[in-house]
């Protein structure tokens, strides 16, 4: 259910929201190439443009694979969005009455799967392929409503396309990274129950954002004595067009990290995750409550499990938000998965 216009309000008990102008189209653009532009020096992992994990999941393919070869990966993240939130602060929901004049968010559970295949070719080129397959439970009380309506749904999302050109050396990595995310994923998912039976989700809540969007970033990975590496890494995602009404938010995805080398088969990890989202726009959009930047604080764990296999587990806490509007966020995003060069 959209929420109502930025003209609405919840009691001044409740909640101030923020406001911010809309920026067009071509200061995105700009704001994109300079954030690009200073990171230029470093190679790019893809972080979750969807709602959802921003962190480099495994270490062993994050300076990605120096000899000719297919890589196939597997994720799976976990995390139930309840903590109702503005700008820097926490809102009470409890204290909300019913009906009120703007959508009240209560719960987003999202269960999902990522698959990627990495294929290194010859003179530093490589291409990867990503798709999720998501698991999306959503329960909200729209305006004018006074109980929940829910919407569970599952099954594709957008599929990603990068190509990258690499740079190794025994102790750096440096690396580009470009491509397309393409609109894969559905964007007619409807409420199952409650008051708003048979109306649209929220756009921004869809499996999929029905556009194609930009993809660029770059990478450096270090390892400065034998026991330790560290790597920083950005990626960007900018949409190219509006669909049926709506154009998602443009975001950059920082990641810097340590992780410390020894003769076990584990390797402990800490990771820095930065995102920073723009506003949605058009007449579908949620522009008032969209938008705005996280940090996280992620521990993690690599595991050899083979000659040619690798395991990792993260969990991502959040130490820092600042949104805009009200919007729903986790307390903690886990993330797990295996790599295995074919």
């Amino acid at each position: 259910m959209r929420a109502a216009a930025a003209s609405s309000r919840i009691p001044a008990r409740v909640l101030m929201t923020n406001s911010s102008a809309n920026h067009p189209l071509y200061i995105r653009v700009a704001l994109f190439g300079a954030i690009l532009a200073l990171t230029s020096g470093a190679p790019p992992v893809l972080g979750c443009s969807e709602c959802g994990c921003t962190l480099s999941s495994d270490w062993s393919a994050q300076g990605y694979p120096d000899t000719p070869g297919l890589t196939a990966s597997a994720r799976l993240e976990y995390y139930e969005s309840n903590d109702l939130r503005t700008g820097t602060g926490r809102v009470n929901a409890g204290a909300v009455a019913y009906p009120t004049d703007q959508e009240i968010q209560r719960e987003t559970l999202n269960r999902n799967m990522w698959l990627g295949l990495d294929y290194v070719g010859a003179n530093g080129w490589a291409v990867e392929a990503q798709l999720p397959f998501l698991d999306r439970y959503h329960r909200t009380i729209a305006e004018g409503d006074t109980t929940e309506s829910e919407s569970c749904a599952s099954g594709v999302g957008d599929l990603r396309l990068l190509a990258r050109y690499q740079k190794f050396s025994m102790y750096r990595s440096i690396g580009f990274q470009f491509g397309l995310k393409l609109p894969t994923g559905g964007i007619d998912q409807t409420f199952a129950t409650g008051p708003q039976t048979g109306e649209p989700l929220d756009r921004g809540l869809q499996l999929g954002s029905g556009t194609t969007d930009l993809l660029a970033g770059a990478s450096l990975f270090r390892r400065p004595t034998p026991n330790l590496g560290w790597f920083v890494q950005v990626l960007g995602d900018l949409p190219l067009h509006e669909r049926r009404g709506f154009i998602p938010s443009a975001n950059i995805v920082v990641n810097t990290g340590v992780r410390w080398l020894n003769s076990t088969a584990f390797t402990p990890q800490l990771q820095v995750n930065a995102r920073w989202d723009a506003r949605e726009h058009g007449p579908e959009a949620d522009t008032a409550n969209s938008g705005g930047f996280s940090a996280y604080l992620s521990p993690g764990l690599t595991a050899e499990l083979g000659s040619r296999t690798t395991g990792f587990v993260f969990v991502q806490v959040p130490v820092y938000r600042r949104l805009n509007g009200l919007q729903l966020t986790p307390k903690a995003i886990i993330s797990l998965g295996v790599t295995c060069r074919l």
